[in-house]
């Protein structure tokens, strides 16, 4: 069955702004919760197909590829190896915690319930808390701007305990029922209401859901499962990113409580700027100035490029705010083929200081036919260039 439009999918305009986005995303989530539709396949493939639209339209370079390309750009798992339709429920709550916060899951976050998954203990869920996740800034150069690397680089962070493997009990292994749940990680509560008695069912506050307590605290982390330390890291940077543009690395954050699923590693990418050269898009622009001489006679000249040295030749008669296209040396296209080019816009350099012997030469060659301006009315100037090379 062919997919549905991810606008459609999720009720929105596609001028729909991140808050638009959010706000239907959570409606759906709410409207085709599992716990809301037991055992219902239809409503958890929609379940799982809003995941799938938010996920895409939410990234910034996903949407714009999706606008351009369609499904077909997205490489068949939704642009960056995340698929609604081939992921767990858990996978879907734990991609989405900082829209909905806690540990991602929608129902909890609106009504404060604790759903099942699965677990042991008469339907409570896993235990432990998501870790949070962790954003660092990393600088890189144009070389590996284009070319991609490899980084490795030392984070503070939570990490399992290795006394406890992360369970947070003695030995790994002290862990009991929960007394005041019994095990089943819910607690029923009875109100008075001026219409009667109201019966609720809400998380254990001992065990948080999880339907088992530590008997034994580990003496190394305390109980909580994790240790604060420092780990290093190794972070492959694709070929074609840009100032902005954000990776990320699952299950590199903070380690999560007393088994607790980790969080992931944010990765905010900065330009260290080049000596020369400057960015615009998947261009490189380099600004190149020649003397009066050399724009009248032709000259060669090298010319700095992100890989290296390039050499252009001047023809005589270039006239200031000429641009030489190099064509394939900028930047790759992130995430596609091809690559931008180089822009080598000339200035004229026009001397400060003249010595007498220079402005007596000047003198005699000011009223030349040959040095009267005379602009073509096919001339056009700077800006209009760079509109044509950058549209």
């Amino acid at each position: 069955m062919a997919k549905r439009d991810y606008y459609e999918v999720l009720g929105v305009s596609k001028g729909a702004n991140t808050e638009e986005l959010k706000k239907a995303y959570r409606k759906l989530a709410l409207q085709y919760h599992p716990d809301r539709n037991p055992d219902n396949k239809e409503a958890e493939e929609k379940f799982k197909e809003a995941a799938e639209a938010y996920e895409v339209l939410s990234d910034g370079d996903k949407r714009a590829r999706y606008d351009r390309f369609g499904h077909q750009g997205m490489g068949g798992a939704a642009g960056g190896g995340f698929s609604g339709q081939g992921m767990s429920m858990d996978d879907i709550f734990s991609q989405f915690g900082d829209i909905f916060g806690g540990n991602g899951d929608p129902f909890e976050a609106f009504f404060g319930g604790g759903r099942s998954r699965g677990g042991g203990g008469g339907g409570g869920r896993s235990r432990g808390q998501r870790g949070s996740n962790l954003r660092i800034k990393l600088k890189l150069d144009m070389l590996e701007m284009s070319e991609g690397a490899s980084k490795k680089v030392k984070v503070k962070k939570y990490t399992g305990c290795d006394a406890c493997n992360g369970t947070g009990a003695k030995d790994g292994t002290a862990l009991q029922t929960c007394g005041t749940c019994g095990g089943h990680g819910m607690v029923r509560q009875v109100t008075n209401t001026i219409l009667g008695q109201m019966q609720t069912t809400t998380t254990c506050p001992t065990c948080h859901g999880s339907g088992q307590q530590i008997k034994t605290n580990c003496a190394k982390c305390t109980g909580t499962g994790r240790i604060y330390g420092e780990e290093t890291l190794s972070i492959e940077v694709p070929p074609g990113v840009s100032a902005g543009v954000q990776l990320s690395m699952s299950g590199k954050g903070n380690a999560g409580e007393q088994g607790g699923p980790p969080g992931d590693l944010l990765i905010a990418i900065e330009e260290v700027p080049h000596e020369n050269l400057t960015r615009e898009g998947n261009n490189v622009i380099f600004e190149l100035y020649i003397s009066i001489a050399d724009a009248a006679l032709g000259t060669t000249v090298d010319v700095p490029s992100i890989i290296g040295a390039a050499r252009i030749k001047i023809p005589p008669g270039t006239q200031g705010g000429k641009i030489f296209r190099l064509k394939g040396k900028g930047f790759p296209i992130l995430n596609s083929y091809g690559r931008g080019d180089q822009l080598v816009h000339v200035n004229i350099y026009v001397p400060k200081r003249l010595s007498a012997e220079e402005k007596a030469l000047l003198e005699k060659l000011r009223d030349s036919p040959n040095f009267m301006p005379e602009p073509g009315h096919k001339e056009r100037g700077f800006f209009e260039k760079m509109k044509d090379y950058f549209s």
